[in-house]
């Protein structure tokens, strides 16, 4: 791609977040009480993501696609993306080969560009490569202060935090497909690691989430006296980490406490 092709390409992107965007804004009308489309960059992201999908599958390409449509056909993938943009934020993004596309690059300052296109090196983003990394961009981006997962130890393994923000909205963490791979891939040694550093829940917000959710049967969400460190070490020794179907079992263990809990 080169620069003429890559500036249409960000005309074009620019133009469909301007379809896309009344549509979400009414969906999403706010972000932990900032307005679209502050904090929606994953939204946007799989919305500009399927209709690019859309136009690619056309009989007749859009011109600024033409690019993308030749790295397909040269094996390549238009995959999403999510990750560290500099350290300072997490973003949901768009990878081609080596192209890093932004289609939400407004979500965390309005002021800017809606879509910028670059080379991924130029980018600055990476991927999330340790939870001491993620608890600071966290801490930063999101106002929060982080605590060890002793609320739930048995699922501490796979989230390891508890997050608490500054409306005392509190939110087990980090409960996406990246951060728990992160800790398979690592044997959970990764989150044994940030388990043994971070402090204790404090007990009003324990006893918040047990008076909340104390209707819930799933086993794995009984044994709260355990240590979550010992949980991590167990399921290394029963190879937990490579279980997919265990992997399942806590996944929807935590869609039941994915509301989280109030602690005002």
């Amino acid at each position: 791609m080169n620069e003429q092709q890559r500036q249409q390409l960000e005309s074009h992107l620019a133009h469909l977040r301007l379809e896309i965007d009344p549509v979400l804004a009414k969906q999403y009308p706010s972000f932990a009480g900032k307005p679209y489309p502050l904090g929606r960059c994953k939204e946007i992201r799989n919305a500009i993501l399927d209709k690019l999908h859309m136009q690619l599958a056309q009989e007749k390409i859009p011109e600024a696609i033409k690019p993308l449509a030749a790295e397909l056909s040269g094996g390549q993938a238009l995959k999403p993306i999510w990750g560290s943009l500099r350290d300072e934020y997490f973003q949901n993004a768009i990878l081609i080969d080596d192209w890093y596309i932004d289609a939400a690059n407004d979500t965390v300052n309005p002021n800017k560009p809606r879509v910028e296109v670059v080379k991924l090196e130029k980018s600055g983003f990476s991927p999330i490569s340790s939870f001491e990394q993620f608890c600071a961009i966290a801490q930063q981006y999101w106002q929060v202060t982080l605590y060890k997962n002793d609320v739930f130890p048995a699922l501490a393994p796979f989230l390891p935090l508890v997050c608490v923000n500054q409306q005392g909205a509190c939110w087990l963490g980090a409960a996406n497909d990246d951060m728990i791979s992160l800790a398979r891939t690592s044997e959970f040694t990764l989150s044994e690691r940030v388990l043994a550093t971070l402090p204790s829940t404090p007990n009003h917000i324990k006893t918040a989430w047990y008076t909340h959710y104390n209707h819930l049967p799933e086993h794995l969400l009984q044994q709260t006296q355990v240590d979550p460190v010992t949980y991590c070490q167990s399921y290394r020794i029963q190879h937990k980490y490579s279980d997919l179907l265990f992997r399942d079992e806590i996944v929807k263990a935590y869609l039941q406490l994915a509301k989280g809990v109030s602690v005002v």
